[in-house]
């Protein structure tokens, strides 16, 4: 049970640290690798701003590992909520969002109209000062009733 909780704990955890860097991470020092997701065409299938999901499959990666070594302690917990997040970071934000992959294409559940509505306001900022919104899963409840 403790297991289940370290997990759950890290996975809404994941929606602070995401918040903070896409803030002052993304939309600060590695702008660079950012910038072109803000544009309203991708040029290739891939972008930039794909490394970031790279860059936080590592530290998932390197728990699963040292979680595993010799039984599954709690570090394999941490690696399995970061792993969720990031899976649900996928769905939500490429396929379903930005269509990046036609798999949901229409949906008439409010929670989900609410995250497209807050990120396409995020979206209308093409540069990197002036943004809002800038988390995954907690959406404003303003975003609700436009």
């Amino acid at each position: 049970m403790l297991n289940f909780f370290i997990f759950l704990g890290v996975f809404l955890i994941m929606e602070c640290v995401t918040w903070c860097t896409h803030k002052f991470v993304m939309h600060g020092f590695m702008w660079y690798f950012h910038a072109d997701h803000h544009q309203p065409k991708y040029a290739h299938i891939f972008e930039r701003n794909d490394i970031f999901f790279v860059i936080f499959a590592i530290p998932s990666i390197l728990l699963f590992y040292f979680g595993a070594e010799g039984g599954l302690n709690y570090l394999f917990f941490i690696g399995l909520g970061i792993f969720f997040y990031g899976l649900c970071y996928f769905l939500i934000h490429d396929v379903l969002i930005h269509q990046r992959f036609k798999w949901f294409k229409n949906t008439n559940n409010k929670y989900l109209i609410g995250l497209r509505k807050a990120h396409k306001v995020h979206h209308k900022h093409l540069g990197k000062e002036q943004g809002e919104c800038f988390g995954m899963l907690f959406v404003p409840f303003k975003y609700y009733k436009m």
